[in-house]
């Protein structure tokens, strides 16, 4: 994957992508093999890749590896390999669960990340299309409400298991950077009632540990007053309080659905705007970019943009 050499042209045009679903790889020990969406353009080698969780909304399909085309489509038609998992918490599975994480599945989530990570020759094998063009030294994550949960447990936050009270370190070293999405914020006193009793997971999250560099996307208007009595506040959290090279996007007027990123004209998205959807494939494209290819101008010329204007979008700040 080339570096661009001027500014003005960091983006560049888009390729035409090549899309293969389901990819069913082997997970024994799993309710179901795990499926996943491998989307990449076809043109192009040593290509990084991004790892999409996806969150846990209304639709029955969206929360799945059909969703969050939005993202995947600006991501591979600019370079990127995304693979996108349906994990067991996935409506369009139905499954009838009692394993300890259900009904979130809190754990296989991260875990059917790190499956993708071990079966990456399986995946070509199956994507011919792709044989030999990946670059697997460069490995992000990216994930959207719960999928950010996710996201962030391979990035190195903890929590300690409800049912057994173990501390719970799902941290994927490959990983060298990822995107946190409308993301799930601190517990304790933090959450509502019904999620403190209903989603205990959540209660001990802990970002102490979560040094990764990451990009934590959050809409002012987020209040996700099922999750938090904190308000939108709360999605910027892993910023706060985690360690090490972090950057906070935060977007004027978004409510959870960041404009639309779960799918085309979506019903759950509650701020519709494909300016603001924009906006974010662009600049988390940007950061995962010059993250990755440290010196690339991606990054600034993005944030640059974002600022532009008398009417701007958002504001970045890192640390």
């Amino acid at each position: 994957m080339s570096e661009p050499t001027d500014t003005a042209d960091v983006f560049g045009p888009p390729a035409p992508v090549l899309s293969v679903s389901p990819v069913v790889l082997s997970a024994p020990g799993r309710a179901v093999d795990l499926e996943v969406r491998v989307s990449a353009p076809v043109t192009g080698n040593e290509l990084p890749i991004i790892l999409l969780s996806h969150g846990q909304g209304h639709s029955n399909h969206l929360s799945s590896l059909n969703g969050y085309a939005p993202l995947v489509d600006y991501w591979a038609a600019h370079g990127f390999v995304v693979i996108q998992p349906t994990h067991l918490s996935s409506n369009s599975l139905d499954l009838d669960s009692d394993a300890p994480d259900a009904p979130m599945h809190w754990r296989s989530r991260a875990e059917d990340m790190t499956r993708v990570l071990d079966q990456l020759d399986e995946i070509e094998a199956a994507v011919p299309q792709l044989l030999g063009r990946l670059d697997r030294s460069r490995v992000a994550v990216a994930g959207h409400s719960m999928g950010g949960h996710t996201a962030s447990l391979l990035l190195g936050a903890r929590l300690t298991d409800p049912h057994d009270g173990t501390e719970v370190n799902l941290a994927e070293p490959r990983i060298r950077a990822g995107v946190l999405l409308a993301t799930v914020g601190g517990g304790g006193d933090a959450l509502t009632e019904f999620v403190a009793e209903n989603y205990s997971f959540l209660l001990s999250t802990d970002f102490s540990e979560m040094a990764t560099p990451a990009l934590v996307v959050a809409g002012d208007r987020d209040a996700s007053a099922h999750l938090t009595v904190q308000g939108p506040g709360w999605h910027a959290d892993p910023y706060f309080l985690s360690p090490g090279s972090k950057s906070l996007l935060t977007l004027f007027g978004a409510e959870h659905g960041l404009g639309g990123i779960s799918g085309y004209d979506a019903a759950e998205t509650t701020d519709e705007s494909p300016e603001r959807v924009s906006a974010v494939r662009r600049l988390t494209w940007a950061y995962l970019r010059t993250e990755l290819y440290p010196g690339d101008s991606a990054w600034r010329a993005a944030r640059d943009e974002l600022t532009a204007g008398p009417d701007p979008l958002g504001r970045a700040e890192s640390k």
